[in-house]
């Protein structure tokens, strides 16, 4: 597939399927990729971020291509529908996998010819910030590998991805981390304790970041299911090794910064078969994968199927579930008749097929897509959907 078309990818099967054999392949997300940053000159303006807005009680979360040009279409910041909530700009990625240095540059007129200006894009934020929109910083994607294994890189972290946000005036933060940018050491075997580097470090950048801009500062976090939901089987690499020391590698991050968290969208996309709180696998593309995910993040589980070590359900206002906004924007595209059944499953206890959920939470937040662009080229599908459901 080429680059330019910037659709998701399935880079690491292979290596997910030899490092976990009783588990099907994992097919990760691919966001964006990488590219060099010139340095930036520090900014402008006054942060934002404590002044932000709640989200509404159903909110629909989309990326920006703010940073490049794909098959989808470059779309102004000023032309996002209103039907999204929160919009997060793709990508703020690092001059180095360790540098810890985070650069966002927005898409060039040669790639974007309709690219709007420094000076519109601000103030179309603002616009959108006035109308009861928050805007964020999505770090990471595909390509834009993030490994804080040092205090410096924690700290350049910090201040480079406060500068972005001060640029921009922007309500916070979301994290993308996928491939290798989070695992977990030997022997680092308990998530509430967390002892490996990237781990510690980011934990530690994102609660400076939260104590700056205070409690107003939107948080975020879209992992993919292999770092998450996959933390029920596995757990880094096992107590024996052998494991990939990936797997469930965001569960310590989530555990550490649930209290500062305002919303987790994992991407149920992309992914392998993943076993569900009934010991059957669930597969994407439908309700049933949806339902399955969520009520894990809902109900809790034991990690690496160790009763006495278990991750705390989320509240539902802090989740949401994460597609592709169309069949070309992602593996697992779920088709709008099937996404309302997820919905009327985990918010009214109907419709929910074969799985038995672990309770009915009418206060689930919402959904989240990849992504703004790609709902726009398939005529806002997505959004229309979202909008009708919620009568908004």
């Amino acid at each position: 597939m080429p680059l330019r078309e910037r659709t998701l990818s399935a880079s690491l099967a292979a290596v997910a399927a030899a490092a976990l054999l009783s588990t099907a392949a994992y097919l990760p997300t691919a966001h964006a990729e990488a590219r060099s940053a010139p340095a930036r000159t520090a900014t402008a303006e006054t942060a934002t971020a404590k002044t932000a807005a709640a989200l509404p009680e159903h909110a629909l979360v989309g990326y920006l291509h703010a940073s490049f040009a794909n098959g989808s279409g470059y779309v102004r910041m000023a032309d996002v529908p209103d039907s999204w909530d929160v919009i997060d700009l793709a990508f703020g990625e690092p001059t180095s996998t360790t540098s810890g240095d985070i650069r966002f540059d927005r898409c060039p007129k040669s790639e974007c010819p309709n690219v709007e200006s420094e000076d519109e894009f601000k103030a179309a934020i603002k616009a959108k910030q006035a109308a009861g929109k928050k805007v964020l910083i999505s770090i990471g994607g595909q390509n834009g590998q993030v490994r804080l294994t040092t205090t410096a890189a924690r700290d350049a972290f910090v201040r480079s991805v406060g500068a972005i946000i001060d640029r921009y005036g922007l309500d916070g933060l979301d994290i993308d981390f996928e491939g290798h940018s989070l695992s977990l050491n030997t022997g680092d075997t308990d998530f509430k304790n967390p002892k490996t580097p990237v781990i510690v470090n980011l934990i530690s950048a994102v609660k400076t970041l939260k104590a700056k801009y205070g409690a107003g500062f939107t948080l975020t976090m879209a992992p993919e299911t292999f770092f998450v939901q996959l933390g029920y089987q596995y757990y880094g690499s096992g107590k024996w090794g052998g494991q990939d020391p990936r797997a469930g590698a965001y569960l310590p991050v989530i555990h550490a910064l649930r209290d500062d968290l305002t919303l987790l969208h994992v991407q149920d996309y992309n992914s392998g078969p993943i076993t569900g709180l009934d010991n059957q696998y669930h597969s994407m593309g439908g309700a049933d994968f949806h339902i399955a995910m969520t009520d894990m993040l809902l109900t809790g589980f034991p990690v690496a199927g160790d009763k006495n070590n278990v991750f705390p359900a989320l509240k539902p206002s802090q989740v949401a579930i994460g597609l592709p906004a169309s069949p070309t924007a992602g593996n697992g595209h779920t088709t709008p008749g099937e996404v309302n059944k997820a919905l009327d499953c985990l918010t009214k206890k109907t419709s929910c097929g074969g799985y038995a959920t672990h309770g009915t939470w009418p206060a689930l937040r919402g959904l989240m897509a990849w992504s703004v662009n790609w709902d726009s080229f398939n005529k806002r599908e997505f959004s229309k959907n979202f909008d009708a459901y919620y009568r908004r």
